[in-house]
């Protein structure tokens, strides 16, 4: 009897341990596929812990994925391009806009800005700042 019952711990552990291999190897838990609430939180979360000057244009899309708003301008050779990624729920109308992300500004592909959206400059005034800088 005690070896019936130990070989049947035994399949058992083994059926678990194929069906948790075989999630982590196919289970493609991206942003792009999250549930909104979920991704707000992912979303929050990852930017608070990404360091400016370390983290690049590539790695956002990776790691974040597609953003949900998105501009770039190119000027005086410097290019800029700012990724807003939602953050926090403002309104159900099925629409993303800028109050409810985070934005991300990348100058030549190097995170150097992050912050609210709602707080964005307008007119890409924020180049301004930059431009004597870079």
């Amino acid at each position: 009897m005690n070896k019936k019952v130990i070989s049947r711990i035994l399949l058992a552990l083994a059926a678990y341990g194929i069906f948790v291999a075989l999630v982590v190897t196919f289970y493609d838990d991206s942003p792009d596929k999250m549930e909104w609430k979920d991704r707000e939180s992912y979303n929050r979360q990852f930017i608070a812990k990404i360091k400016l000057d370390e983290f690049t244009f590539d790695q956002a899309l990776q790691q974040l994925g597609s953003p949900d708003i998105t501009e770039a301008k190119i000027v005086a050779n410097d290019n800029f391009q700012v990724m807003f990624y939602r953050t926090q729920h403002v309104k159900s109308d099925g629409i993303t806009t800028q109050d409810e992300c985070t934005f991300l500004l990348f100058i030549n592909g190097v995170l150097k800005e992050i912050g609210l959206g709602e707080n964005y400059p307008e007119q890409w005034n924020i180049i301004k700042n930059y431009q004597g800088s870079t």
